[in-house]
Formats: C-alpha cells, sequence, structure tokens
C-alpha cells in the first residue's frame, strides 16, 4: 500500500478532536497575548487598545468582505435592540481590554492573570445577585473560597487587588450583557459591530495622542508600525477559532479549556516577565485554585446528572464571547 492510499484511507478527524484543536488554539493565544503587549513598548496601554480597536475595524471589514457577511451585520445593526447591546457591551470588553494591556504593561501581569482566574467564580456570583439564581453547596462552597482568597490577596498586595477585580466583573458583565443577543449575531458580525461603535472613541484617542506627542506608531519605526497593525489579526483570530471550537465542543470541555489562557498568563509573568511572588500571593492564588476545582466539580457532576437520561452526545451550545 503506498503513503497516498495510506493517507486517504485514514478517517476523518471527529468533530471533537478538531474542536480542541480550535479551542487550544484560542485559548493559546489568549494566553500568549502578554508578549505581544511588551512588544509593542514605549506605547502606552491606551494607545495599544486604540489600535486595537481601529485594525480590528479594518481586519474584520476584509474578513466579511471574503466572506460575504455584509447582511448579517446590516441586520443586527438595523435592530435597535441588538446594536444597543452590543454598544453596551463594546465599552464593558473597552475597559476590559484597556485595564488588561495596562496591567500587563505596567508590571501587574500576575494580577491580570488573577483576573481572569477569578472570572468563573465572579460569573457564579453575578448570576445569583442579577439573574437570582440558587446555586448548589459547592458552588456557594467556591464563591466563599474565592471571597477568602480576594481578602488574602488584598492582605499580600496591600491593597484590594482592584485590576484583577475589574478584569473579572467586567468580563462577566460583558458575558452576560452578550447572552442577551444569543445566537442572533455571529462571532465576526459581533467583533465587528463592537470595534465600530467603540471607532470614534479610538480615532479621537489617535488624535489626541498624536497631538501632544505622545503615539508611537508613526515614531518608533516601520517594524513598530506593522506590530501594532498585526493587533487586528490578533484579536480576531483567537475569537474565530473559539467560535468554531464551541461549535464543536460540549460545554464541559470548552469550561476546561478556558483555564488555558490564564494558566499561560500567570506562567509568562512568573517566569519570562519575572514578577515577585510572595508566599502570601501562593496563598492567595491556591485559595483561587480550591476555588475553581470546586467549580469544575460540581460542573462535571451536574452534566454527568443531566446526561444520564439522554446520551445524544450532541455538543452544548456556548455563547461565543470574545476574550482579552
Amino acid at each position: 500500500m503506498t503513503p497516498t492510499e495510506t493517507l486517504s484511507k485514514r478517517e476523518p478527524r471527529s468533530d471533537n478532536s478538531t474542536g480542541i484543536l480550535y479551542g487550544v488554539g484560542a485559548y493559546g493565544l489568549w494566553g500568549l497575548l502578554p508578549l505581544y503587549f511588551l512588544i509593542l513598548l514605549p506605547a502606552s496601554a491606551i494607545e495599544i487598545v486604540a489600535n486595537r480597536v481601529l485594525w480590528s475595524l479594518v481586519f474584520c471589514a476584509l474578513l466579511l468582505t471574503v466572506m460575504k457577511s455584509w447582511r448579517a451585520v446590516r441586520t443586527a445593526a438595523a435592530d435597535p435592540r441588538i446594536l444597543g447591546t452590543l454598544a453596551l457591551a463594546a465599552l464593558l470588553i473597552a475597559v476590559n481590554w484597556f485595564v488588561y494591556t495596562y496591567g500587563v504593561t505596567t508590571g501587574h501581569a500576575i494580577e491580570a492573570a488573577l483576573g481572569y482566574f477569578i472570572n468563573p467564580i465572579v460569573s457564579v456570583l453575578l448570576g445569583v445577585v442579577v439573574l437570582r439564581e440558587k446555586l448548589r453547596r459547592l458552588q456557594w462552597a467556591a464563591v466563599g473560597v474565592g471571597i477568602i482568597a480576594v481578602v488574602v490577596l488584598a492582605i499580600g498586595y496591600g491593597n484590594v487587588p482592584w485590576i484583577a477585580l475589574t478584569l473579572a466583573f467586567s468580563f462577566g458583565f460583558y458575558g452576560f450583557v452578550k447572552k442577551r443577543v444569543g445566537s442572533k449575531v455571529d462571532a465576526v458580525s459581533s467583533l465587528s459591530i463592537e470595534t465600530a461603535v467603540l471607532t470614534p472613541i479610538a480615532a479621537g484617542i489617535m488624535i489626541w495622542l498624536s497631538a501632544t506627542g505622545a503615539a508611537t506608531v508613526l515614531t518608533e519605526g516601520p517594524g513598530h508600525f506593522w506590530i501594532m497593525a498585526a493587533s487586528g489579526v490578533i484579536t480576531a483570530v483567537p475569537l474565530i477559532f473559539f467560535g468554531a471550537a464551541a461549535r464543536r465542543l460540549p460545554l464541559t470541555t470548552i469550561g476546561l479549556l478556558q483555564y488555558l489562557a490564564p494558566v499561560l498568563q500567570f506562567l509568562l509573568a512568573l517566569f519570562v516577565i519575572k514578577e515577585d511572588m510572595p508566599l502570601e500571593r501562593w496563598v492567595g492564588f491556591g485559595l483561587v485554585w480550591v476555588a475553581l476545582a470546586m467549580l469544575t466539580i460540581d460542573m462535571l457532576r451536574t452534566v454527568r446528572k443531566n446526561s444520564r437520561p439522554r446520551r445524544s452526545g450532541r455538543p452544548v451550545p456556548v455563547e461565543e464571547t470574545a476574550a482579552v
């Protein structure tokens, strides 16, 4: 049998394995973002985010043209309810992007990673406060341990870890807001509308930075310019990968893969950026990881219990949301 015949007889890759590859790609790229932001120095956090918005819009416009998907964007933008929801989501993700970039570029990458570690805990807490959801015992225990962890970290840092909390709550509220549009808008159309909403603000920021001599996009050489321009691709590609993974994987798998991004961010901050990690921070992070383990165990138990009556094997729909 020739190599060509062998290859032709191989079974096609399953949706599950393909979905895992897409998921690892998405969360892996998000986890490596700190390196990208550091390469862009001496650009400030606000300039990086402004360029991220502007170049993301350019990339999305090209992508929508190639995919011939402008109709979906026009349909979504014509609905006042969808447009208003995505406008609010845009403001929330802009806050998230800015605070994360600020944290990484000012020596607080570990605290920024903490924000995405505690995000699942915050999301559970928001479910109780905003949606009046009833939590199971293990979920309550996880929330309690998470609160203790924040107190321990506040003592360790000498102040409230506001970067981590802002990231967790902004992304948590972003997820709640995006659920209001659900499957009415695909990932690329959603990102396009959100960046379009933010474009006037981003353009105004760049004009102001240029007028004050603080802009670096055109003053640090062509390499700096093109690396900055790549922010559009770097923003959109992981989101597209995530959407592809979400369509193929069960919710539990997505829930486990999401920890890959903050783990990579934490390891980069610790071993590459070499930020300090005193004992009290290890204790605080340890408590956060215990809380996450509780939530993961509770999630797996619930999915196993709910899947007993019928074993269809079909993936659970997952809300497509943008990350860092």
